[in-house]
């Protein structure tokens, strides 16, 4: 990651080549306008672009770490859009969240790349919290690296989850079933599995019955 002081934008070369993928598929999956959730937004380029993407919705971004909301409001001012909320400060493991008891449920909640950055308990929270703020027909949307059970991981997602347990014990790749179970103890059922280039995928979870 590396940052440009001049407008404290920090920019994500992940995220960078990313975005497009993630947008043309959400693009698909959403309808024309709705109110949308992000968690744990990193560097801000995901909400500024998804944002200038899909018009019709209002976008909230939100990270837990404090440092980084300047970049996250830096990338709003950068490329404005209406829809595109102020950056707020959100830890899925803190209750309440900040956006609880707001007065008006969510239609979609999206995060991408925290699961395997992140203590496994927060797997629990953010399909908790999802259920508890999404509107009945909402849909929480989540992206980045699985592994399936009887199918193999490829060779540099084994690398990658190898470099993130060296960093912490407590990150890695998560299999999919246990996130399906922890999505199905919180009320939501995986509906859509999509696969993304560089071997990432975008889960869709929602109330009701699972997908066949």
């Amino acid at each position: 990651m590396s940052e440009n002081r001049a407008v404290d934008r920090l920019t994500s070369l992940a995220a960078e080549r990313n975005q497009g993928p993630i947008l043309k598929a959400l693009s698909m999956l959403l309808p024309a306008s709705g109110r949308m959730l992000e968690i744990a937004a990193g560097t801000g380029q995901h909400a500024a672009h998804f944002a200038r993407g899909l018009p019709g919705w209002a976008w909230q971004p939100t990270d837990p770490d404090a440092s980084v909301l300047g970049s996250i409001e830096a990338w709003r001012q950068h490329q404005p859009s209406p829809g595109l909320l102020a950056p707020m400060q959100l830890d899925v493991l803190h209750k309440p969240w900040p956006v609880d008891g707001d007065g008006a449920a969510w239609d979609a909640l999206f995060c991408a790349n925290m699961l395997h950055i992140a203590p496994w308990p927060c797997c629990a929270a953010l399909m908790q919290g999802a259920a508890r703020l999404l509107r009945q027909s909402g849909h929480l949307i989540t992206y980045g690296p699985y592994r399936a059970l009887g199918e193999p991981t490829a060779d540099s997602n084994e690398s990658f989850d190898a470099d993130l347990q060296r960093r912490n014990p407590a990150w890695g790749l998560r299999w999919l079933h246990q996130v399906d179970a922890q999505a199905q103890a919180a009320g939501l059922q995986r509906r859509e599995r999509l696969a993304l280039p560089a071997n990432n995928q975008m889960l869709v979870f929602a109330r009701g019955s699972a997908a066949d």
